[in-house]
């Protein structure tokens, strides 16, 4: 739809994904707007089950990353 090479694109769009990347690696929250928000989470330790044998299994704390669709996007799904 551009006009541009698609391996120019797919370069583009591979780097605007690495500074996302790194930005949240860093902790850092992402806002592009009329699309979402990016951030990383930080989730609690918890008590969880395997689902086949039932057992208790703790699983740990850990970092996860959300994400929050904008009023736009939001607007556009519906």
């Amino acid at each position: 739809k551009t006009g541009i090479k698609q391996t120019v694109v797919k370069e583009v769009v591979h780097q605007v994904f690495n500074v996302i990347f790194d930005a949240l690696k860093a902790g850092k929250k992402i806002e592009i707007r009329n699309f979402g928000i990016f951030k990383v989470k930080r989730r609690k330790k918890r008590i969880g089950r395997n689902p086949k044998t039932g057992d208790v299994i703790p699983v740990p704390e850990r970092n996860t990353v959300t994400f929050k669709p904008g009023l736009e996007m939001k607007k556009e799904i519906k």
